[in-house]
């Protein structure tokens, strides 16, 4: 990454998940260096839903100790953290209704556009869409 400044930009659980994930370390390593990258420009946003996403996977489907996933949230809860509310909800209902999105994808997007971000990092959605103002980026393509 070059010196220059980082738009103000939303993680996705799956960002999160492949810095943990060694079975792809081309994903982990594009993973670690956009958490590296975000955290030190302190422009990296995530939300509550990302982070009980992220422990839930990494503790299923890796296989991590919850401890150690304990601690990995905390760390992370040192991003910006957007906490929904019940206009959040129901925006992300009208974005599913609208959209088509799945609701938790649209919750996603819908506190990331909350948390004043212009990037939304995630390989579950399509790739170059943008949506409210919100451009959701697949890193790993």
């Amino acid at each position: 990454m070059s010196g220059d400044r980082l738009p103000r930009t939303f993680l996705d659980t799956n960002i999160l998940v492949y810095s943990e994930d060694g079975s792809d370390r081309d994903k982990q390593g594009i993973a670690l260096n956009l958490i590296k990258a975000h955290r030190q420009q302190r422009t990296g946003v995530v939300s509550i839903q990302v982070l009980q996403e992220y422990f839930v996977t990494v503790t299923k489907k890796l296989k991590l100790d919850a401890g150690i996933a304990r601690n990995k949230v905390e760390i992370f809860s040192r991003f910006n953290v957007a906490e929904p509310n019940i206009n959040d909800i129901l925006a992300a209902i009208d974005l599913h209704r609208l959209h088509g999105f799945s609701y938790w994808d649209a919750l996603v997007l819908r506190m990331a556009k909350q948390a004043g971000c212009r990037v939304l990092l995630s390989e579950d959605m399509q790739h170059g869409k943008e949506v409210d103002g919100v451009t959701i980026i697949n890193p790993f393509i």
